[in-house]
């Protein structure tokens, strides 16, 4: 668990940042971070949603009504129970699950059009405010909210973990963004729905840094998985090693910007008056993973191949392997497989508990 000290040398403006340092900040939690962690608010894309856009899709593009709980689901793009659902199993802790497959940030920097809805994916911006207008809601009935029964400041956690579509391809990879905007606007807008999250109170948030895609078949190296076309991308072309590499440098670089901004915002700039962030590094996480499979994953373990395989010209002749889904890091090109989010969850109660080797907390 590290609390780490956030100093600002005023005659050089120089930031100094301890990572592994066990003193606590000041006004830090002690050894423990959440003491009641009775709820689990989640936004994010495809690594998170259980079923949000799967309502988008059966409704003709319409989102959820307010005041409605999306029901759990095991037909996600990992192939099984998602990583916030295992959380939500393994502590008793009620999720609201806001993600939806497919999201960016903000549609205004990288726009992705979806046939199924007649428009672009919802975007974590859509997220926010369906939580905000759920948080609003008054039953007809009852007169009050039946939804959110038992929220409050301290038994709330909220996870942000979106970037998966805005640094890859027909986004920031292939330099698809709007009006300009640059990968620190993308950084911007996850901040500022954190804005919206505290206005609305929000006190415990955890941020989930990118994972490292240049390790999927999507966007690996090539004579380590890495695919020269896929169903999510059937005109990729170019040096399959630069695009792999490019993906790890902007992976990297959104993590570094994570690891800096959010201590100055927290500590520094007092921009979330006493709230507590935890920064969860997925990435080293995954890395690991990929490394030592042996300790996550069935054996024989696979982390370069995928489960389920679809055709790169339609996406729609699929077949899936004859070994069994929990033998792999990967369920198709892009999307970690279920076993992967039980290390994920598993590791997320760590982090709710102040535990986890894995994350970064601060505290304003």
């Amino acid at each position: 668990m590290h609390f780490c000290a956030f100093g600002l040398l005023a005659a050089g403006a120089i930031v100094s940042v301890s990572a592994n340092s066990e003193t606590q900040a000041q006004g830090s939690h002690p050894q423990t971070w959440v003491r009641h962690f009775d709820n689990l608010v989640s936004f994010g894309d495809s690594y998170t949603d259980e079923s949000r856009l799967g309502y988008f899709i059966n409704h003709n593009g319409t989102a959820p009504p307010a005041g409605l709980l999306l029901p759990e689901s095991t037909s996600t793009p990992g192939g099984g129970i998602t990583w916030p659902r295992w959380v939500s199993n393994y502590t008793g802790a009620m999720l609201y699950n806001y993600a939806v497959s497919g999201a960016v940030c903000d549609n205004n920097i990288i726009d992705r059009y979806l046939g199924a809805i007649h428009g672009p994916f919802p975007d974590v911006v859509y997220e926010v405010d369906a939580f905000v207008a759920d948080t609003k809601f008054v039953n007809a009935t009852t007169h009050r909210n039946t939804l959110y029964t038992n929220r409050d400041r301290d038994n709330t956690v909220y996870s942000m973990w979106i970037g998966t579509n805005d640094l890859g391809n027909s986004a920031f990879l292939t330099d698809s963004s709007l009006h300009g905007t640059t990968i620190p606007d993308y950084v911007d807008c996850i901040y500022n729905r954190f804005d919206t999250l505290y206005k609305n109170g929000g006190r415990y948030f955890v941020l989930m840094n990118t994972a490292p895609l240049q390790l999927s078949p999507l966007y690996g190296l090539p004579g380590a998985g890495g695919l020269s076309a896929s169903q999510y991308w059937p005109d990729k072309s170019g040096n399959l090693s630069e695009i792999s590499y490019k993906m790890k440098e902007y992976t990297s670089l959104v993590n570094s910007i994570f690891d800096y901004r959010t201590p100055f915002e927290v500590e520094i700039a007092n921009r979330y008056r006493g709230a507590s962030f935890a920064v969860f590094d997925v990435h080293s996480l995954l890395t690991d993973v990929y490394n030592n499979p042996s300790a996550y994953l069935t054996s024989p373990a696979n982390v370069t191949g995928q489960y389920h395989k679809c055709d790169a010209a339609t996406g729609s002749v699929c077949v899936d392997s004859s070994v069994s889904l929990d033998h792999y890091m990967w369920y198709d090109e892009l999307h970690p497989s279920e076993k992967t989010d039980q290390a994920i969850a598993k590791e997320f109660v760590k982090v709710v508990k102040g535990s986890s080797t894995y994350a970064t907390y601060w505290e304003s």
